[in-house]
């Protein structure tokens, strides 16, 4: 269990509660409970129980309290896609959108694509904010306006040349409607989609569909943008053919044109003038070759890149991973100077816009929207990615039971009753450490398969 340079690391207290939890009567499935989570950061403690019996004679198939665990309760993994909050919770979710993704792009039936969705076209779209004032910036083989060369890890880069003239109402109000803009967005790209193909919008929709899978990602300078795959199908989704005019060109073409037509209009309010909110000009729309095209934009990196950026958030620009109530509180956080004034102007503009909720959102820069969302059609949901992994457990679990499948008995000859009951969440300070060194361990031995993986490849 214990490293025992780590363990002399410790502080005092934290010392003393890993004794203790080392040394309690449960410490062999406290540790079995944390290895189960993954080595969660914050699980959530349960109390309940379940039991199974046969309709007819009423015989107990199975039956499960937490009664018999450690301190009575039953640990199970946050779920949270942060990997600020729970790197291992947020390493699933990772997994979990690469999977969703990837089936869109190459195709899985068992996930609800077929393999001839590769011949389909698709491309991969970044839009962008428009500029709230002048950055500090790595521009291609010149120096920043500021006159310096930035190196990559540059604190200063995102943050304005000019912090008194930088237009903050402006930023964090574009990321408050960012949704809104995305959603304007899709409809006007069927719309020109169906204007490009030289028919009506009902025709088009007959002969095609156009699906989706995206995610928000945080620039330096706290401005929201979004990365997106857009495929054409046929009209039935991804098991039928496009018809002949889809192409990538016309997609391409199509994406600019509705991308340059979206407006969003926000009413004055008292001191603060009426704005119209659009896209940068910085659409950058790519096709997305197959794997081994020697093409940057291939189906595997496109996946992996959307699953990287679907447990980040805005803690990235340096700002807090949780809700701020007050200007103080950014004082006490230590908060950099850019997003703090980010931050303020959330709570400044909370009044003049009180249904914006700007305050609840502040921490987010302003952004209320989805991280990742899909269109129906473009494959599996993550819903169900947890309902496979959750039912390939429960099979497992009763496998060791030397319980029947459940699929080989009639549903309607046996019957669950169930009761479980919120108690709680996160870890003593020992248990954090333990948790801690699980998932480190967890972590190196995914690494050390990977390895092994990738030189069985190469042999």
């Amino acid at each position: 269990m214990t490293d025992t340079a780590t363990v002399a690391g410790l502080d005092p207290a934290t010392l003393a509660d890993v004794l203790r939890v080392a040394g309690s009567p449960g410490f062999d499935r406290i540790q079995d409970q944390i290895r189960r989570t993954g080595g969660c950061s914050d699980p959530i403690h349960l109390t309940g129980s379940t039991v199974t019996r046969d309709r007819a004679t009423g015989q107990a198939l199975f039956s499960y309290s937490t009664d018999t665990e450690p301190g009575g309760r039953l640990r199970i993994a946050c779920g949270n896609r942060r990997a600020s909050r729970c790197p291992s919770c947020a390493w699933t979710y990772a997994g979990d959108t690469y999977h969703l993704i990837r089936a869109g792009l190459v195709g899985d039936p068992d996930k609800g694509t077929p393999h001839t969705i590769r011949d389909h076209p698709r491309v991969f779209a970044t839009l962008t904010a428009p500029s709230f004032g002048p950055v500090h910036n790595r521009p291609d083989n010149r120096p920043c306006r500021c006159g310096t060369r930035h190196p990559e890890d540059a604190p200063e880069l995102g943050t304005p040349l000019d912090p008194e003239t930088y237009d903050y109402a402006g930023a964090v109000l574009w990321n408050n409607h960012a949704s809104e803009l995305w959603r304007f967005f899709t409809i006007y790209l069927r719309r020109e989609v169906a204007a490009r193909a030289g028919l009506t919008q009902k025709a088009a929709r007959e002969q095609s569909k156009v699906s989706f899978g995206k995610v928000a990602e945080y620039q330096k300078r706290g401005a929201i943008h979004f990365h997106a795959v857009v495929r054409f199908d046929g009209p039935d989704g991804p098991g039928s053919l496009p018809p002949h005019w889809a192409s990538v060109a016309l997609l391409t073409d199509a994406l600019h044109a509705a991308a340059a037509r979206v407006r969003v209009d926000l009413d004055a309010s008292g001191e603060h003038p009426a704005r119209v909110f659009c896209w940068g000009d910085r659409l950058d729309v790519r096709e997305i070759k197959a794997f081994g095209d020697c093409s940057e934009i291939t189906e595997q990196a496109v996946a992996s890149y959307v699953a990287k950026y679907a447990t980040k958030a805005a803690e990235t620009t340096g700002t807090v991973d949780r809700r701020i109530g007050n200007k103080e509180a950014l004082l006490l956080l230590d908060v950099p100077d850019h997003p703090r004034r980010l931050i303020e102007a959330c709570l400044d503009l909370n009044a003049a816009y009180p249904d914006r909720k700007l305050r609840d959102w502040a921490h987010m820069l302003g952004f209320r929207g989805h991280f990742s969302t899909k269109s129906r059609a473009y494959s599996t949901t993550l819903g169900a990615l947890r309902q496979v992994r959750a039912d390939y457990r429960a099979t497992q679990h009763r496998a060791s039971l030397g319980l029947p499948d459940p699929d080989d008995i009639p549903e309607e000859t046996m019957l669950t009753l169930a009761h479980w009951t919120y108690a709680g969440h996160g870890h003593t300070p020992g248990e954090s450490w333990l948790a801690a060194n699980i998932r480190r361990d967890i972590a190196q031995n995914r690494e050390t398969a990977r390895e092994e993986l990738l030189a069985q490849e190469g042999a």
